[in-house]
């Protein structure tokens, strides 16, 4: 889903601002463009560009507004993006916030709604231009930075005020030197980070006028290893939808019919050499599974696209090294804000290959430093008692590699079984083992790594799984502290007409309701 202002803007609101910094508020000469990149009906994807007309360099700078009930921004790239309500922040990256006289850096955003931003400020002053004013005095810089509690995804943060010649308006929040959330009053929560991870934060203060203090102390903290929380885990329950067939569910009815929030969409793959698209032919934006994701979120739900799957012109055997798979992940992430990717390694191309394996794993490490918070996860095939060879090698590569998956998947099916619950348990029982071998880790948290994506009705190998079977999958996966459940597919959640017993891609061969497995699965 993309966000588009654009439909609602005059030609001037086009120009959206004029913005401007401490350096160059007198001239008026900072502006920010908004154009529209791409329009769907239900979203839109917009670009601003920051460009310097005026007399002096900026070094930073950093754009708020409001945008109505009813529109929200999701994600953005090339900028920091923070929300507090309906009031949002741009503020720049590391690498772009510099920009010399007639310079200019672009901002992508994407979301949905078709509102358009008001109250918009750059620094403090209006985006129309003209500055905010003669105050060129910065706050004082913030002290006493400290961190006041950790949990495996948040650290908590406070620190003493800064003070000012006219008054302190608010605070950034730094993580590993990129602004992780903005504050009004001397605390914060820094969330969506990695379990058992260092971090780096310190503080700095802003002013009306724009003007920023020096940086506070440096603190660092460590998150919990996950699953380590009292009380809590991190559970996803995300069945396959796949919207390549020619009558795909609505997600909107399987939502409200279900109660289910998540569906790990299928499947990311070649166009051509390193480039990535659904199915390797439909685009990431204006197309069927763009309209769906937006479609699931504004129903409150979210997505987790899987890259691979058993057929098709794979990524990691095109792309030539992991910094160019890790590139094509990342034109995905970008385009959706995704919060988690799963790798779907299952066949020989991929799986079998230890150089494509070795690939993948060093380019979802990338992922996870690029995107912190986000949630790897691969999933690949096994035997009814856990990982084969190439499975266990997964393993043991994530951690020689430090690749920080979070949750490894095992697809118990179509290896040949006569109880497909039994055999599930064992070969989840059977990861759990290799996790805690590999890793030093307590049997809680080895499951806490452990996913299960199993298949609905009948398999590729003619194998059952009832509705009844998978509701005891589920029992004993919440029961145990699994990290993920998902099945193939809510497309085929659905008995055949007439009572079918075949395999289909578009019913389960058994007897059962509509969307049965789905609302099993919600559960989770």
């Amino acid at each position: 889903m993309r966000l588009r202002f654009g439909a609602l803007l005059t030609a001037s609101a086009l120009a959206l601002a004029s913005l401007t910094s401490p350096a160059a508020s007198a001239a008026g000469g900072v502006t920010a463009t908004f154009v529209k990149t791409s329009d769907w009906g239900s979203g839109f994807e917009g670009r601003f560009t920051v460009a310097n007309g005026g007399s002096s360099a900026l070094t930073s700078w950093r754009v708020e507004f409001d945008l109505p009930s009813g529109t929200a921004i999701s994600s953005a790239w090339d900028a920091t993006l923070t929300r507090s309500g309906d009031h949002y922040v741009l503020v720049n990256k590391s690498y772009n916030g510099e920009l010399g006289v007639g310079a200019s850096a672009a901002v992508g955003v994407i979301g949905t709604g078709s509102g358009a931003p008001g109250n918009c400020t750059v620094n403090g002053g209006s985006c129309a231009g003209g500055g905010s004013g003669g105050d060129t005095t910065a706050p004082s810089a913030p002290t006493g930075l400290r961190a006041t509690g950790t949990t495996k995804d948040s650290v908590s943060l406070n620190w003493t005020a800064s003070t000012d010649n006219v008054g302190v308006t608010g605070y950034d929040v730094y993580r590993d030197g990129s602004v992780a959330t903005t504050a009004t009053g001397t605390s914060a929560t820094v969330s969506g980070l990695s379990g058992g991870t260092a971090y780096a934060f310190t503080v700095r203060a802003r002013d009306a006028a724009g003007n920023t203090s020096g940086s506070s102390n440096q603190v660092s903290a460590t998150t919990l290893p996950g699953g380590t929380d009292p009380g809590t885990g991190s559970r996803t329950a995300a069945p396959y939808l796949y919207m390549g067939w020619g009558s795909p569910p609505s997600p909107t009815a399987v939502m409200q019919a279900t109660g289910v929030k998540w569906f790990t969409m299928a499947f990311v793959l070649s166009s051509g050499g390193c480039t990535p698209a659904w199915d390797g032919s439909r685009p990431l934006s204006g197309g069927v599974d763009a309209a769906a994701i937006a479609e699931i979120r504004r129903n409150g739900g979210d997505v987790v696209p899987s890259f691979g799957g058993w057929s098709g012109n794979k990524l990691g055997p095109n792309c030539s090294t992991p910094e160019a798979l890790a590139g094509a992940y990342q034109q995905v992430i970008s385009a959706y804000g995704l919060k988690a990717i799963d790798i779907d390694i299952e066949n020989s191309d991929e799986f079998e290959n230890e150089t494509v394996q070795d690939r993948i794993l060093s380019a979802l490490k990338i992922v996870k430093r690029n995107n912190p918070g986000i949630q790897t996860i691969v999933t690949f095939g096994t035997t009814t008692t856990g990982p084969n060879y190439y499975g266990g090698r997964l393993v043991d590569r994530a951690k020689a590699l430090d690749a920080g998956i979070d949750v490894f998947t095992i697809m118990p099916f179509d290896f040949g079984s006569s109880n497909v619950q039994t055999d599930t348990v064992n070969a989840a029982t059977g990861l759990k083992n290799k996790l805690k071998t590999t890793f030093g880790w307590s049997d809680a948290v080895a499951f806490n790594h452990v996913g299960i994506s199993g298949m609905n009705g009948v398999s590729d190998q003619r194998e059952i799984t009832t509705a009844t079977a998978w509701t005891g999958i589920r029992d004993w996966s919440r029961s145990n502290g699994l990290g993920r459940l998902a099945f193939w597919s809510v497309n085929r959640d659905r008995a055949c007409p007439g009572g079918g017993s075949e395999l289909s891609a578009s019913c389960s061969g058994i007897v059962q309701n509509d969307w049965d497995f789905t609302r099993i699965t919600a559960g989770f």
